[in-house]
């Protein structure tokens, strides 16, 4: 105890010049306790007192966010190395604070979750709690840290996932996510633990880190690091841990698998991007390679676009073509991560950011169809661009953007990708970047084929029976023509984003 006593008031110096960096996260603790009391003494189906307060909350920590206070020029490291605050997790906590806005609107405009005795007051207490997991997982460089920050995520996940848990099928969906993801996230435990064993420290921008590693058998520090790529690979459900990924989306409530396709997967590859950066040799280290992340990695992507595109194929209901659809874009955006370079990060940032506006916008959309409409299955939408107009063309637009055709931004998302994966290739001609182009750009013809089955139906195909429909207006109406219109706007003008 006497040994710790001078480095006490450092210590402490260091945590409070520490709290000034992570205003926005303790706003959203205020956010959470505040929506809970509310809540608890003003309970009601519309919870529109817990919407409003969570909505305000969620706000007041993007701007902190937005404004940089403080303002730093370069990553500070805060905490004894626990945590970044950096550039590239200001750009995520904006890009989380998007997709939970629109998944609160969503909730908000979802007659399932509002006609649900549970009414949606305890999914607007998750919120806080998500969006700050999010914000950590973006920030954190420390082992224990990536591990409490998506555990924040999960356990808030599996809660959503059987709130609404009207039949068998969501019941089975939610009872699989936890049980794989639990199993998922002891394995991830067992290989932080033994990196810890084999380096000493749990910080892994520490230099001791990767000398550590580099003193150890190589068989060893492969089976730590696969170990913890598992966890990750959870969250970003790539194959082969994707399993999960089609039940959960097509039995949990359609606002939950909108934010499980994104959220989770976005702040996924934040950690991803952490994690591989504690392996990078530092200033006087040499070259230090104790795992071959570019093989490793290259193989993923390809089976994972290969498996998600090709299986979307034969999928008839429309959350679990989307599902699979969503595995196809995990496999290309690590096409990004593999090339760790400058435009690599910068064509990965471009590319989730448009990646979480589409698939908002595709489930959006699913849900109000499904709403209307009652169709749940490709087959079901024969006939529905009749009655349905402006959503099925808003629809069309999405689909056609996710596909990468001009001059949408999912155009433009996928050719800062292939630029940068070439530039990589032209100068190192790897073979594995070659085999990321070939199978980019074939899985990308792929996804026509099904992506093309939805406008296909409900414009060019007949239904059996006389379906008599009345479109209904509401506030998710104009923020998907909004989003529609985003995605158009930064196809022609990609410069007013990038």
């Amino acid at each position: 105890m006497n040994e710790l006593l001078p480095t006490l008031p450092v210590f402490i110096k260091d945590v409070l010049s520490g709290m000034a960096y992570l205003i926005p996260e303790i706003i959203l603790v205020a956010t959470f306790i505040v929506v809970l009391l509310a809540d608890l003494f003003f309970p009601g189906r519309r919870s529109s007192l817990a919407f409003w307060l969570c909505l305000t909350g969620i706000t007041a920590s993007v701007l902190f966010v937005a404004f940089k206070v403080p303002s730093v020029k370069g990553p500070a490291l805060l905490f004894g190395n626990t945590l970044v605050s950096d550039a590239m997790s200001s750009i995520f906590k904006q890009i989380f604070y998007a997709v939970i806005v629109l998944f609160a609107i969503f909730i908000r405009c979802n007659p399932r979750v509002k006609q649900h005795k549970k009414g949606s007051g305890d999914l607007y207490i998750l919120l806080p709690a998500v969006l700050l997991g999010l914000n950590l997982m973006s920030m954190a460089s420390s082992l224990l840290l990536i591990y409490l920050s998506i555990e924040m995520i999960s356990i808030s996940s599996y809660l959503m996932a059987g709130y609404v848990s009207g039949d068998d099928k969501q019941t089975e969906a939610a009872m699989k996510y936890v049980l794989f993801g639990s199993a998922c996230s002891a394995i991830m435990l067992y290989g932080m633990s033994l990196l810890y064993g084999f380096t000493g420290t749990l910080t892994i921008t520490d230099p001791e880190f990767l000398l550590g590693l580099g003193e150890m058998p190589r068989s060893v520090v492969v089976i730590a690091v696969g170990l913890v790529l598992v966890g990750i690979g959870f969250k970003l459900s790539f194959v082969p841990f994707h399993f999960w990924s089609p039940d959960v989306y097509e039995g949990a409530p359609v606002p939950v698998t909108a934010f499980l396709s994104t959220g989770p997967k976005i702040a996924g590859f934040a950690i991803l991007i952490r994690f591989l950066g504690g392996f990078s040799p530092q200033q006087g280290m040499g070259s230090i390679s104790v795992f071959d992340f570019e093989g490793v990695l290259s193989a993923v992507a390809i089976l994972s676009m290969v498996v998600g595109n090709f299986v979307a194929i034969w999928q008839d209901n429309i959350k679990r073509m989307l599902a699979y659809s969503s595995i196809g874009h995990t496999g290309f955006i690590l096409m990004a991560v593999v090339v760790s370079t400058g435009s690599g990060l910068k064509a990965m940032m471009f590319y989730l950011l448009i990646y979480g506006l589409m698939n908002m916008s595709a489930f959006m959309l699913a849900g109000k169809i499904e709403d209307q409409s009652g169709a749940v299955s490709i087959k079901d939408y024969r006939g529905l661009g009749r009655f349905l107009k402006i959503e099925m063309v808003c629809f069309v637009v999405v689909l056609m953007s996710l596909t990468g055709l001009p001059p949408l931004a999912g155009f433009i998302a996928k050719f800062l990708v292939f630029s940068a994966v070439f530039e990589s290739y032209s100068a190192g001609h790897s073979m594995w970047m070659l085999a990321l182009l070939v199978t980019g750009a074939i899985t990308t013809v792929v996804s026509l084929f099904y992506y093309f089955k939805v406008p296909l139906n409900a414009f060019l195909r007949q239904s059996e029976t006389t379906p008599v429909i009345t479109a209904r207006r509401d506030i998710l109406t104009y923020i998907i023509i909004v989003l529609t219109f985003l995605i158009l706007l930064w196809g022609v003008f990609p410069g007013l984003l990038i």
